[in-house]
């Protein structure tokens, strides 16, 4: 197997791994302004946590859609127009979110409010079930033939392994979301956040470990056993620490659940990036869907300087923002008007 092509998988894998596990749980605030606040003054809360973050957690989106683009041309083409419709649906829902986390403030009534906390709410949702949808079905497959083209309706992407990627990044979500309002509040919210977390838990990471281990079964190696394992371990020493309110240790744990349970799901389909479901011979490799060996040289040395800079800079972000926010920091609401 080259080297270059192997690189950039593995470098794939873990930009979506770092995007599931930073976007996951603004993307669950999202989803907890209609599940979980109970006041105005709760869900500004829950926008204050993630406020000076949630844009940046979105560059590791555009981030692997281009390196899959640049490093994987074939696999971007044949993914991206199979899944035209849902990914078509994913960039609405972080449209209208990223709007109402703009507009929700601009106006001072209930109904302009809740018009926009339903738009974030939902925005989030469809984004989270869609990009989880679109990962499952690049690790089980998709009815695409010798050219890479689609064969079927405009729903022939839509089947249990669509669902079942979806509810996990759905799930997880909601559940690292809750981890990090135990993390980033205090107070009320954050006793609540904590109760819930520990009540949802195992459910909310339950369609995550299926989809590694269904990934596992159809062609795992002996290492992805291991890394099973160590995603369980992750889940159990999470839950353990926020039982013990060690909250920065349960972000970890839920992190190498993440972590060990992506790895597992990339390594046990590897070497295939996107598997054909009408004849294994039609599958897209890491071989025979990547670029040139001089652009994938090129792309090495820009990663080489600009991926680090990217990670100092978000370190620093969350360095900066780390404190804690409660509803006595929030100040009451009002309009301005001209004069």
């Amino acid at each position: 197997m080259e080297f270059l092509p192997t690189l950039w998988f593995v470098i794939i894998a873990y930009l979506w791994t770092g995007y599931l596990l930073l976007e996951g749980f603004d993307l669950g605030v999202g989803m907890l302004m209609k599940l979980f606040a109970r006041t105005d003054r709760d869900r500004r809360v829950l926008l204050n946590t993630v406020g000076p973050v949630w844009d940046g957690n979105e560059v590791w989106l555009i981030t692997a859609g281009a390196a899959t683009f640049a490093a994987f041309p074939l696999w971007y083409a044949s993914l991206f127009s199979t899944l035209y419709l849902p990914l078509l649906l994913v960039l609405m829902g972080l449209i209208f979110r990223a709007v109402g986390f703009e507009y929700r403030g601009k106006g001072d009534t209930a109904a302009w409010r809740n018009r926009w906390d339903w738009a974030i709410a939902l925005g989030s949702l469809v984004s989270a079930f869609g990009i989880g949808a679109a990962l499952a079905l690049t690790t089980t497959g998709l009815p695409i033939n010798a050219n890479g083209d689609r064969e079927g309706g405009a729903f022939a992407w839509f089947n249990g392994y669509a669902v079942l990627g979806g509810s996990a990044v759905v799930l997880f979500s909601l559940v690292h979301a809750l981890g990090f309002l135990v993390l980033k509040t205090d107070g009320d919210i954050r006793d609540r956040a904590r109760r819930q977390f520990l009540r949802w838990l195992p459910l909310g990471l339950l369609p995550l470990a299926g989809w590694a281990i269904v990934v596992h079964a159809a062609g795992g190696k002996s290492v992805t056993m291991l890394t099973l394992v160590l995603a369980v371990a992750g889940a159990v020493y999470a839950w353990a620490m926020a039982r013990r309110h060690r909250d920065g240790w349960s972000f970890v744990g839920m992190a190498v659940f993440l972590a060990a349970g992506t790895t597992t799901i990339f390594t046990a389909a590897f070497p295939v990036v996107l598997p054909s479901t009408l004849d294994a011979a039609f599958d897209l490799t890491v071989s025979n869907a990547s670029s040139s060996g001089y652009t994938l040289g090129v792309m090495s040395v820009v990663a080489l300087v600009g991926l680090p800079a990217v990670l100092v800079y978000q370190g620093w972000t969350y360095w900066v923002f780390r404190k804690r926010v409660s509803r006595s920091q929030i100040p009451t609401a009002h309009a301005v008007r001209a004069q």
